[in-house]
């Protein structure tokens, strides 16, 4: 969130209003959802909908999705009180809002996890089940409100919020993310969509998206002792506007675009000096423990 009147719902707490003696005791403890700001910019992590799970009594069997749609209203809830205070110390037209996701859902936690629906997969893969998630920008009078659908990643947030904060971007580095203020703001997606989109994986790019093609090169599931990792010599290639499931494999139709998105790849690896893998720091048995404790 960037505001340019700094400080106004500075600490603002995400609860529910006491409604027993439980939850006031609760109510009384420090917060662990807050929105802190420095400078101009607000940041809210929300622990939830990760596991494991916790609603309130009054949000407790409201949604058709169980625990975990429980849980998603309640976190909606808490959006909307950042929204009534944005409105109710009229800043709401001098605040830049983006609400998203770090990943899909986790399917081994079954329906404590979430869903994709129709995408493939989940967390931990590179599969867009795994990947793709839903963001709002909201600022009312510079953004005019509509659905897009264009290739944006987290990556785009540094760039676009300088563009529209009228800041300087960094200029002595390479920056990964595009401008996409064009299409916040006009709807027009030809610089994201025209840009290709890396899916790393142990730091291996495992695909990549280009407009509406995805090309994988290697596949594997998550979390799993044997995840079923596969090189595949000829990339599989999804049309992801025609399929967003990646049901069909449209390599054979198309070898011009899987050459192109095979140069594409060797020339970013070309360019990126790998780095640790932090989780080779653990061992591997007490790897294989921990994720096998979540196998239910």
């Amino acid at each position: 969130m960037y505001s340019d009147h700094r400080g106004v719902v500075e600490n603002l707490v995400l609860f529910n209003l006491p409604t027993s003696d439980a939850e006031k005791e609760r109510a009384s403890r420090p917060p662990n959802v807050v929105i802190f700001f420095v400078d101009d910019m607000g940041y809210s992590d929300h622990p939830l909908p990760h596991v494991p799970l916790f609603v309130s009594e009054r949000f407790r069997g409201r949604s058709a999705g169980g625990y975990y749609g429980d849980v998603i209203e309640e976190l909606d809830w808490s959006v909307g009180r950042v929204n009534e205070a944005l409105e109710r110390t009229g800043i709401e037209k001098k605040t830049l809002f983006i609400f998203t996701s770090d990943n899909g859902p986790w399917l081994i936690m079954r329906q404590h996890g979430g869903t994709a629906g129709p995408l493939r997969e989940g967390k931990g893969t590179t599969w867009d089940g795994g990947m793709r998630v839903p963001t709002i920008f909201s600022w009312p009078g510079r953004i005019n409100p509509g659905v897009v659908t264009a290739s944006g990643t987290s990556l785009d947030l540094l760039p676009t919020i300088a563009a529209l904060t009228g800041a300087k971007a960094p200029s002595d580095r390479r920056l990964d993310g595009v401008d996409i203020s064009a299409t916040l703001q006009t709807g027009d997606t030809s610089a994201t969509n025209a840009r290709p989109i890396f899916f790393y994986r142990k730091g291996e790019i495992y695909a990549i998206r280009q407009g509406s093609y995805k090309a994988h090169f290697i596949t594997e599931s998550a979390y799993l002792p044997d995840t079923g990792r596969t090189t595949h010599d000829i990339p599989l290639l999804f049309d992801i506007q025609l399929d967003p499931g990646e049901n069909f494999n449209v390599a054979d139709k198309y070898p011009d675009v899987v050459a192109h998105l095979i140069r594409l790849r060797e020339e970013q690896a070309s360019s990126i000096k790998p780095v640790e893998n932090q989780l080779d720091r653990y061992d591997q048995a007490d790897r294989d423990a921990y994720f096998s404790a979540y196998s239910w």
